[in-house]
C-alpha cells in the first residue's frame, strides 16, 4: 500500500513507518516537530539520543535499500493538509499526529487549549481531506483506553448494547475521560463516528494503552533509527520511569495507593496491531474501533515487579496528582485483535530488565527533577502568560 504516517517523527510513528517500509510498502511520513518543541519548551528530552527526521530517513535508506519520503506539515493547516492528500494519493492514513500527554494538556489554560485545537481541528481537516479527494482511503486513528475513564461495568469494544424503556440500540460506549487530552480523543472518536456515518468514510480507532519498550526490529538496526524514550513526568510512560528510577537506585514513585489499574502494551505489539488493522479494513461507512493493548496491571504491581527484577529497589507512595480513584473495578474486552491474528508480547522479567539497562547506559543524562509529578489535576493552573510557546 501507499500510507501516510502522520506524526511519523515520534515515539510510536517512527518505528511503525519503519516496520510498514520493511514489508515493502510505500511509506511518506509526515511531522511539524511539534513534539520535539514540547522538550524545548519544558526542558525535557530523551533518555535514548535521537537523531533528526532527515537523519533518520537517510540512514534508513543506507541500512535497508528502502526509501522514505517526508514531508513537514502542520494539519491544523486545513488547505495545507487537503494538499498533502492529493499529492501522496495514499491508501491509508495513520494519525499519530496529536499532543499525546494528558499531564502537558492539564498545566493551565492555554495548554489545554492548544491541546484540544491540535488534535480536534487537525483531525477534523483531515476527515474533510479525505471526504473531498478520496473517501476510500482507510484512516487508521491512534485513541486511548483513557476515553473510557474507570467504570463500574465491563468496558466493551468501542460500543455498547443498550436496552432502555423496553427498546435496543447499539451506541458509541459512554466515556469518561480524565483529562483535556484524553477529552479530545473522545471528540476525535465523535467527529470520525459522524464523518462514517455522513460521507460513507471508513475508519478503524485503535483505543491504545500504555505502551512501554523502546527498541523494535527495525530501530534496532541502527543508533540512527532509534526512537525516543520518554522518563518525565509529562511525556514519560509509567513502566518506563520505574525503570529508569530502579536503574539509577531512587524510588519509584507510586502515585497514591498504586491501585490505578491500566491496559499496557509493548510497543512491537503496537506495530503489530497497526499491521494487522491495515490489512484487514473496515467497510464503508464503519469505524471500528479496537481496545489496543494485551494486559492489564495496577500502578503498584508494576512498581513491585521492577524492584523484584533488580533485586529490591525501593517504592515511595506520593501524593497523587490527579483527579482519579487509587482503586477501581476495570475489566476491558480486547479480544478483536486477538482474533485478527495478534500473538503479543507479554510482559517479561527480560522486558524490564532491557529497560533498566537502558536507564543504567543513558544514567549519566538522567534529570531525576523532571519524574517528580508538578501538575496538579484538582485545580486549574496558574493563569498563562503569552501563548505558552504556541
Amino acid at each position: 500500500m501507499r500510507i501516510l504516517v502522520l506524526g511519523g517523527d515520534g515515539y510510536l510513528g517512527w518505528p511503525v513507518a519503519l516496520h510498514l517500509s520493511a514489508r515493502s510498502h510505500e511509506v511518506v511520513v509526515v511531522d511539524n516537530f511539534l513534539r520535539r518543541n514540547y522538550d524545548l519548551e519544558l526542558g525535557l528530552g530523551s533518555l535514548v539520543p535521537i537523531a533528526t527526521l532527515q537523519r533518520r530517513v537517510a540512514r534508513w535508506k543506507e541500512v535497508s535499500g528502502r526509501e522514505i519520503a517526508m514531508h513537514v506539515v502542520d494539519i491544523t493547516d486545513g488547505y495545507a493538509t487537503k494538499r498533502l492528500i492529493e499529492e501522496v494519493r495514499p491508501e491509508a492514513v495513520i494519525h499519530f499526529a496529536e499532543q499525546r500527554s494528558a499531564p502537558y494538556s492539564m498545566i493551565d489554560r492555554a495548554h489545554a487549549v492548544h491541546t484540544q485545537a491540535n488534535n480536534v481541528v487537525g483531525t477534523l481537516n483531515l476527515l474533510f481531506a479525505i471526504a473531498e479527494v478520496d473517501p476510500s482511503i482507510h484512516l487508521v486513528k491512534l485513541g486511548t483506553m483513557g476515553e473510557y475513564g474507570t467504570p463500574n461495568i465491563d468496558i466493551e469494544e468501542g460500543y455498547l448494547e443498550v436496552t432502555h424503556r423496553g427498546r435496543s440500540d447499539v451506541v458509541l460506549y459512554p466515556k469518561a475521560p480524565g483529562s483535556f487530552y484524553h477529552l479530545s480523543k473522545v471528540h476525535d472518536s465523535h467527529n470520525i463516528h459522524f464523518a462514517c456515518r455522513a460521507w460513507g468514510l471508513m475508519a478503524t480507532d485503535l483505543n491504545q494503552g500504555v505502551v512501554y519498550g523502546q527498541a523494535t526490529e527495525e530501530t534496532a538496526m541502527h543508533p540512527d533509527l532509534a526512537t525516543r524514550f520518554d522518563y518525565d513526568h509529562v511525556f514519560g510512560t509509567v513502566l518506563n520511569r520505574f525503570a529508569v528510577q530502579a536503574a539509577l537506585g531512587i524510588p519509584m514513585t507510586v502515585y497514591g495507593k498504586g491501585g490505578q489499574t491500566r491496559g499496557m502494551l509493548d510497543i512491537r505489539d503496537t506495530l503489530a496491531c497497526v499491521e494487522l488493522a491495515l490489512a484487514n479494513p473496515p467497510s464503508a461507512g464503519q469505524l471500528r474501533v479496537f481496545n489496543q493493548f494485551t494486559e492489564t496491571f495496577g500502578v503498584l504491581e508494576l512498581a513491585e515487579r521492577v524492584s523484584k527484577v533488580v533485586g529490591g529497589a525501593e517504592i515511595a507512595h506520593i501524593s497523587p496528582p490527579r483527579a482519579e480513584a487509587e482503586e477501581h473495578y476495570y475489566n476491558p474486552a480486547h479480544t478483536k485483535l486477538l482474533d485478527l491474528g495478534l500473538r503479543p508480547h507479554l510482559l517479561d522479567d527480560d522486558t524490564i530488565l532491557s529497560l533498566v539497562e537502558l536507564g543504567r547506559r543513558y544514567g549519566a543524562g538522567v534529570d531525576q527533577s523532571v519524574m517528580l509529578p508538578t501538575i496538579q489535576w484538582r485545580r486549574p493552573g496558574p493563569p498563562a502568560t503569552g501563548d505558552a510557546g504556541h
